[in-house]
């Protein structure tokens, strides 16, 4: 253990050997903190005696627990008993131990986001008061920020103060009731019921407060109230706990994260120790200097001074294009040049982006020019819907109080169950007060029902039960394979010969490929330990960054991963940052770390791209660069201006570039001032400034973006409208 030690830098030592009791280690981007966190972890039993078995460790995605795992088990082999883990699969193999004290049995479900919408949309389509009120994305989403910052649905329900929240009290109690039900989970639920199950039974907590009497936590900056509040209750009495992360990369504030959780670490648990990592092994100095420049802009961040010996390496390059189909053909052309000057390979780039929906564009140029790519975040395998119908009957078998897998499957394939007779079906099960599955098995009972219907709805359950009976004899690819053969599920995709109904067989094909893989890594594999494994999967998690491909991603999405060189598209107020952040002074420093972790993926070249306009919602919209490009260090950017572009016959644009950016040259289009030319003219319209608009009427300019053509102001009225404009076009008339 002591030679792995002298591998580390003197900070980093200290952090690994930090005496017991609260530590935070402040770790800058790329400053080696998994291996601080798994060298602690290997500390805490080579050198401490601390058992694996009383050592907890969570973070936030399986990708990096299973890393995280490796490593320690190759420092101290034989640690096969420690809990590493991501929050939710750590929380969720506690719920299944503890399940009977929540009323629960250990083979609940956990939803996904579509089977929450369909049992949020069946509880307002019960009720005629609230349907077609409200989307159930946003009830849902509403319920998530509740459930995350421990609001129940007593209290939610006392504050509910227009006619969305009421609607929304009205719906939060049925819904917990019905996932209650089922006998399953919402992912929030894996968090906050093991909080009130701690907080209900002390017996419970103490037996975990003596197992785990070492704590860590990565990615500290991302945790909300919720998971805070868990690791404060196991942690209370013998304190030792550690956490790792950095204020300057907290990035999700719009899934609950709250970034007090690290700024006051120190106030929440007294004595604690502080280090810093501030030696960055991943960048060059050009491009740890351009992150930088922009992040210390942030007022809410504790501060570190980031530093590397890395080679200066080449500027940062910032390019101006006319449009984002401009913007994407600059990509492809820097991917090209990228390759064949510096022998670089497709998985050597990652292009960023602020909103999925940028990446049509931008895929649109990368097939044109036939280069390979990957994209993070689109339809996940496990979602795609054949998948989705097996694991339904998968789900069933295992928790057969299921009522939205039941619901999904019992008449896939085809048996001649039709809507009206699941709602009969429906409506016994509520006079019963039992599952559908338990109602199928009654279902002679149900006059209603005809005669062939019950046969079918029989036969159903007939097959379902069989395979409850064996999901404790056979393994969970044979009760699988057995239960897709005997339902038909992949003779039905087989015998259409459509493309569409060929990959949907195909995918049933890599489900079973996906089993295998879990039996064989998996010491005691079961069909229920299959499903949440795959519950908690994430885009990173699937994502194989060994295909010799481009990735396309969001910022969010790139957040813990490095490639030699990123390019970020779409640098323009109004999407990075994007508008509903610029007028809110914590959102606004959101972005600016989402922009700073973007920067610092990269360990080589950084390209950052704007678009002069862009087409919104339909219609071409002028747009100004990112306020984060005003605030890059200028000794370590490279800017290159709108290039030109000959005008065709048709009145389009070649693709052949001018020499330079030119003003009145024949056959050419002026692009105008450059943006130092507009820095040097100042303008009346300044901050404080008030002005008055023919419909608004007078205001005062409380914000001030862009330059010259390019220039916004924000306004907030005498009657408290607040608008953003565009100068140019805006007819604004100052006042003083």
């Amino acid at each position: 253990m002591r030679d792995h030690l002298k591998s580390l830098n003197p900070e980093q030592k200290h952090a690994v050997t930090a005496q017991e009791g609260p530590v935070i280690v402040l770790a800058g981007a790329g400053s080696g903190k998994t291996r601080v966190l798994t060298m602690r972890i290997a500390y805490l039993m080579a050198e401490k005696g601390v058992q694996p078995e009383n050592i907890l460790a969570v973070t936030f995605t399986k990708k990096a627990a299973g890393e995280m795992k490796e490593r320690v088990q190759k420092l101290v082999p034989g640690s096969s008993g420690l809990w590493i883990g991501t929050f939710h699969s750590v929380f969720a193999r506690i719920l299944r131990q503890e399940a009977a004290a929540v009323g629960y049995t250990p083979d609940f479900v956990i939803y996904d986001r579509e089977d929450q919408e369909k049992i949020i949309k069946r509880i307002v389509a019960d009720d005629v008061s609230l349907s077609g009120t409200f989307s159930t994305s946003a009830i849902l989403s509403t319920i998530s920020k509740a459930k995350n910052n421990l609001v129940t649905t007593e209290v939610f329900a006392q504050r509910a103060s227009t006619l969305f929240e009421e609607t929304v009290a009205a719906v939060y109690p049925r819904y917990q009731s019905r996932l209650r039900n089922n006998n399953g989970f919402d992912f929030d639920d894996l968090i906050t019921v093991p909080i009130q199950l701690f907080s209900r039974k002390p017996e419970i907590l103490k037996k975990y407060r003596d197992r785990f009497t070492s704590i860590l936590v990565d990615e500290y900056q991302d945790t909300n109230r919720a998971q805070y509040q868990l690791i404060r209750l196991l942690t209370q009495e013998h304190r030792n706990i550690c956490v790792v992360g950095d204020d300057d990369q907290s990035i999700y504030r719009w899934r609950g994260a709250d970034i007090r959780n690290i700024l006051e670490f120190e106030k929440d648990f007294s004595g604690a120790e502080v280090f810093r990592l501030e030696q960055n092994y991943r960048s060059t100095k050009n491009i740890l200097k351009a992150a930088v420049s922009v992040v210390q802009n942030n007022k809410g961040r504790k501060g570190k001074t980031l530093w590397s010996q890395n080679p200066e390496g080449e500027k940062v390059e910032v390019i101006e294009t006319r449009n984002e189909h401009e913007e994407a053909d600059r990509i492809v052309e820097k991917i090209h040049s990228e390759i064949f000057t510096n022998k670089r390979t497709f998985n050597d780039f990652a292009v960023l982006y602020r909103t999925n929906a940028q990446s049509r564009v931008l895929e649109d140029a990368l097939r044109r020019r036939g280069l390979s790519y990957v994209i993070v975040g689109g339809i996940r395998f496990y979602e795609r819907k054949e998948i989705k119908d097996l694991l339904a009957y998968c789900k069933l078998v295992v928790n057969p109080q299921d009522n939205v897998s039941f619901r999904r499957v019992v008449n896939l394939p085809f048996r001649g169950i039709g809507k009206v007779s699941v709602e009969r079906l429906e409506a016994f099960a509520r006079e019963q007060d039992i599952p559908l599955l338990q109602a199928a098995a009654r279902v002679e009972e149900i006059d209603a029902i005809t005669r062939r219907i019950k046969d079918n709805i029989t036969s159903f359950y007939q097959l379902i039960d069989k395979y409850i009976s064996l999901k404790e004899k056979l393994s969970p690819n044979e009760l699988v394979r057995a239960l897709i053969d005997e339902t038909g599920m992949l003779q039905m995709y087989k015998k259409d010969i459509s493309p569409d109904s060929q990959n949907r067989a195909e995918n049933i094909q890599e489900l079973f490929n996906s089993i295998n893989e879990y039996v064989t890594r998996t010491e005691t594999p079961s069909i229920s330990g299959f499903l949440e494994e795959i519950a908690l999967v994430n885009d990173i998690d699937s994502w194989d960054s060994s295909s010799n491909a481009i990735t396309l991603m969001t910022l969010h999405s790139a957040k813990g991963l490095e490639f030699p060189v990123v390019m970020i598209a779409g640098c323009e107020d109004g999407l990075f940052p994007l508008t509903r952040s610029m007028d809110d002074p914590d959102a606004l420093e959101e972005e600016r770390r989402l922009f700073y972790v973007g920067i610092t993926r990269a360990k080589e070249k950084v390209y950052l791209l704007w678009a002069y306009e862009r087409r919104k919602y339909n219609q071409q919209v002028m747009s100004v660069a990112s306020r984060f490009l005003d605030e890059l260090d200028e000794s370590v950017v490279l800017k290159t201006a709108l290039r030109q572009r000959r005008r065709t016959a048709s009145g389009g644009f070649s693709g052949k570039q001018a020499s330079a950016r030119t003003s009145g040259a024949a056959g050419s289009i002026s692009s105008g001032p450059s943006q130092d030319t507009y820095s040097q003219q100042p303008s009346k319209y300044r901050k404080d400034v008030r002005v008055k608009h023919k419909i608004f009427g007078e205001g005062v300019i409380v914000g001030v973006g862009g330059r010259g053509t390019h220039q916004t102001v924000s306004v907030v009225f005498d009657d408290g409208t607040r608008k953003k404009f565009i100068v140019e076009y805006a007819n604004l008339t100052v006042l003083g």
